[in-house]
């Protein structure tokens, strides 16, 4: 039997909520209690790429997985969803949610987002995890792939392509559920979905992007504790360019998970967890 998003959560106290995060109408799901952790997804992802981990996350921490502005149930103004875009976002959604400053962990394009707003949001931001995050290159072949395969799954949405976007994500993709894939397809399914996504795969346009990488300069100015995790199979980029991006920051560590590939999250949720509140809790 699949694992479902509601057996892993079953007996908890948790719950989807509205905020108001300057105009921008953005859906949240938490659960737990303790210091603040905002989980951000990757590009065309949403909320529910977290949920096999609120459990042991929520016996920690306050865990808020958040639709960020033009993904999931969250508002989808009609512009390119830039890195200054997200963060302006994430801290706007902090404000509504009370949250003065929080624990950051991005996968992917949040881990982009969650650096970025370490740099120009410092005071809002305790620590930080950055999961095979993107944005420490360029590399052409992946933007296209990232670009081509999440424009099909919203173009022609259905249950294979949804699953075709989904299981490229993962080192094993018999873990791509029926229940995840039907999730991504009524999200993908929303009548101004493909307007959004064309906004928010701006980012693979080099000329986009490009202001916003996180070169070493960049880097070297994160003052936080930071967790680069990396892992095995990462489709995106190999353990190398997470490597190499955590020698940058100043008080950083390099942690690999074997086995996985895009989302390590779901894929090995006890190691994660794990290497997750070992290193918030400090």
């Amino acid at each position: 039997m699949q694992t479902t998003c509601w057996i892993e959560t079953l007996g908890l106290d948790i719950r989807q909520r509205f905020y108001n995060a300057a105009g921008i109408r953005t859906r949240c799901i938490e659960s737990g209690e303790g210091p603040p952790l905002i989980m951000i997804h990757g590009t065309g992802g949403h909320a529910e790429a977290f949920m096999r981990n609120f459990r042991e996350l929520g016996r920690h921490f306050r865990v808020f997985a958040v639709d960020m502005v033009g993904h999931g149930y969250t508002d989808k103004p009609g512009h390119d969803y830039t890195l200054p875009v997200y963060a302006e976002h994430l801290t706007a959604f902090m404000d509504a949610a009370g949250i003065r400053r929080a624990h950051l962990h991005g996968e992917s394009l949040g881990g982009w987002i969650a650096a970025w707003t370490a740099l120009h949001y410092p005071e809002r931001v305790d620590r930080l995890v950055l999961n095979t995050a993107g944005g420490f290159r360029s590399d052409p072949e992946t933007m296209k792939k990232v670009r081509d395969s999440t424009l099909e799954a919203v173009r022609n949405v259905s249950l294979e392509s949804v699953r075709k976007r989904l299981a490229w994500l993962f080192y094993d993709p018999s873990q791509v559920t029926d229940e995840l894939v039907e999730v991504r397809r009524l999200i993908y399914s929303q009548p101004e979905m493909l307007r959004a996504m064309e906004h928010v795969l701006c980012l693979q346009d080099m000329a986009i992007r490009e202001p916003y990488i996180l070169v070493p300069e960049r880097l070297a100015k994160i003052r936080h504790k930071t967790l680069v995790l990396w892992t095995s199979n990462d489709p995106t980029a190999p353990i190398d360019v997470g490597r190499e991006a955590q020698r940058h920051i100043p008080d950083s560590t390099f942690v690999v998970m074997n086995e996985c590939g895009h989302w390590p999250q779901w894929e090995n949720p006890p190691e994660f967890d794990r290497i997750n509140i070992k290193f918030f809790a400090g």
